[in-house]
């Protein structure tokens, strides 16, 4: 049995073709997909003559997106943008940074961004900066340097580093009396210099 099937697209499909292709596609993406959205039928000389006139539009229009995009994309190459997300003391984030998210982001700079334009290398789940590419045709494509800041002041972590002896045991330090912080610590110094001297 065939697995693919041959359809003339009535309307543009991104990622597939203009109206008037004949293309190519699965069996179960035409009959679930295209079929009953009414963006393809089945081909016929008489229909391709039909489209000829839409085609043409959509060639022209085709072309004028694709000089918008252009100037979009240099306009996007090395712009930086923050976002500001909810994080723990650590830096993690509650939740991760996505395409979406990002796409939002430019469209509200004025750059009309679809989310399957972004493209991360990896999933954005703590604070630190990234480098995102946007990407809209295989020769059309912008990096931008994304910056996620924590949306609070992050407390800072107190507490000592722990130490262990070479056998793993903790290393206790007794805490220095008031006002004998570095003095105490300079004489013990010198008392083991003395000591390893004698």
């Amino acid at each position: 049995m065939a697995r693919n099937i041959k359809l003339l697209l009535t309307e543009n499909v991104d990622n597939l073709g203009i109206v008037g292709d004949v293309v190519s596609v699965r069996i179960g993406y035409a009959r679930n997909f295209l079929l009953p959205r009414g963006l393809a039928t089945t081909p016929s000389d008489d229909l391709l003559g039909q489209l000829a006139e839409k085609r043409k539009q959509a060639e022209k229009d085709l072309g004028e997106l694709r000089k918008q995009r252009e100037a979009m994309i240099s306009k996007l190459d090395g712009l930086d943008i923050t976002m500001a997300r909810a994080c723990n003391d650590q830096g993690l984030l509650y939740g991760s940074v996505t395409q979406q998210d990002i796409a939002d982001g430019l469209t509200e700079l004025g750059f009309g961004v679809k989310a399957r334009e972004v493209r991360l290398a990896h999933t954005i789940k703590r604070m630190d900066n990234y480098e995102v590419s946007v990407k809209f045709d295989s020769d059309l494509e912008a990096s931008i340097r994304l910056h996620v800041v924590p949306d609070r002041e992050l407390e800072e972590d107190e507490r000592e580093e722990m130490e262990f002896d070479n056998e793993g045991e903790l290393i206790v330090k007794k805490p220095a009396r008031k006002g004998q912080g570095a003095d105490a610590e300079a004489g013990a110094q010198k008392a083991q210099a003395g000591a390893s001297d004698a």
